[in-house]
């Protein structure tokens, strides 16, 4: 395993979106690691290169630009996953006073990193390929 493993953003690109605390930057450094290898495991299933892509002389700036903001976005879901006191980590909620029934269903309960299929439509892993073979 390397020792510097290749991060496409730091703690201070999520600050420059949402404030953390001091224990959340901990927590944010160990998940912008495993969310960048994350991103380069499942690249590499859809038979691309997310480092080749970057230092791509055309596009890549833009591409670098891309992976970080969706690195970003992965790791801040994940913090507001673990900040159980705030409320925007319920998706839906429901009460009922008269036999005491409470109801939550939480947005991320594991706390886990994930892509969603349109950060990986933004980085052009999942894009549909469309071929046809002639069978004469």
């Amino acid at each position: 395993m390397p020792d510097t493993p290749n991060n496409y953003c730091t703690v201070a690109d999520i600050q420059a979106i949402k404030p953390l605390t001091a224990s959340q930057r901990e927590q944010a450094e160990v998940l912008i690691t495993q969310a960048s290898a994350q991103l380069r495991t499942i690249a590499r299933g859809y038979g691309k290169d997310i480092d080749a892509m970057i230092a791509d002389p055309i596009s890549g700036a833009d591409y670098a630009l891309t992976v970080k903001s969706v690195v970003v976005n992965t790791v801040i879901r994940a913090l507001d996953s673990v900040a159980s006191e705030q409320s925007q980590t319920i998706s839906s909620a429901s009460e009922t006073l008269g036999p005491y029934s409470y109801t939550y269903h939480y947005l991320n309960a594991g706390a886990a990193l994930y892509y969603t299929n349109n950060d990986l439509k933004l980085l052009q892993l999942n894009n549909q390929v469309y071929g046809a073979l002639e069978l004469y």
